[in-house]
């Protein structure tokens, strides 16, 4: 009765292995497969800053572009005086409009932005994070490669960076100034953009110290909230004009929509406005 007992039981285990075997099969085989990332890269999700709104701390906020018709077109950078918070700048100090992309790179979406500018000779300036930069420093060079500005964007989109200390401030920006430099020697680094807007004294005080010039922005499609290629032209269109600094992103969530928006925003600008990378000066 004993070995009986037991063979029922050992038979009763392997059904009930083979049916949850068969169940797991079943799940597995109903979920999507992941989406496919440009030129073969593994899709991550990677620093997440489309989630991360701007702080309301600090003032922020659009100001409108006033460029000065005496500025010549590659001057060096304007020391802080802008229009923008603490002194930013929001201009470009000519007619000319400065296309800007923040929180990258990313390996799926700066391929992609840079492969349009390339198609329209279009050149532009990436406000880079450090620990993106570190993670990814091919594509800080490729960025250099191709003629475009760096700015220092933050080691990690800190949006209370400005409530920090004035040591930790320097010092994270110190450490992003380092990376892009380990990855891109000859880089020049004459910008600084803080994390949603959010400028303090304390920031500009450091931005003074390194020698980079505060950058604000004149436009801002709220691409960061990934609301879609045609409210992003749209709004980018309304807000557009002669001496802009628009605000965009290659980094930081999906960001499908600014790609596309590109691909019609590009030949448009170009009709209007002779587009220019921030000017660093000479070497």
């Amino acid at each position: 009765m004993r070995g009986s007992t037991l063979r029922a039981a050992g038979l009763v285990t392997v059904v009930l292995a083979g049916l949850l075997g068969s169940a797991f099969a079943l799940g597995r085989s109903l979920m999507p497969d992941p989406h496919p990332s440009a030129a073969g890269v593994a899709t991550t999700l990677g620093p997440r800053y489309g989630e991360q709104p701007p702080s309301t701390d600090f003032p922020g906020g659009t100001a409108s572009a006033r460029p000065s018709p005496d500025a010549a077109p590659d001057a060096a950078p304007v020391k802080p005086g802008g229009d923008g918070p603490y002194g930013a700048l929001v201009a470009t100090g000519s007619s000319r409009v400065a296309l800007t992309f923040d929180d990258g790179p990313d390996p799926r979406w700066t391929p992609q932005v840079l492969a349009l500018l390339a198609q329209y000779g279009v050149r532009a300036t990436f406000c880079v994070v450090g620990e993106n930069v570190e993670a990814h420093p091919d594509l800080v060079r490729s960025i250099v490669a191709e003629g475009h500005t760096l700015c220092n964007h933050s080691w990690n989109h800190d949006i209370n960076l400005g409530k920090r200390s004035p040591a930790t401030i320097r010092a994270d920006l110190l450490r992003t100034n380092d990376a892009i430099l380990a990855a891109a020697p000859d880089a020049r680094i004459a910008y600084y953009r803080q994390p949603g807007g959010a400028w303090t004294p304390s920031v500009m005080s450091a931005c003074a110290d390194l020698n980079l010039t505060p950058v604000h922005w004149s436009v801002d499609p709220s691409d960061w909230k990934a609301p879609g290629a045609t409210t992003i032209e749209a709004m980018v269109r309304s807000q557009m004009g002669p001496g802009a600094i628009v605000l965009m992103h290659d980094a930081g969530g999906d960001r499908s929509g600014t790609v596309t928006a590109l691909q019609q925003l590009l030949p448009e600008l170009l009709a209007r406005f002779e587009l220019e990378p921030l000017p660093v000066g000479s070497p």
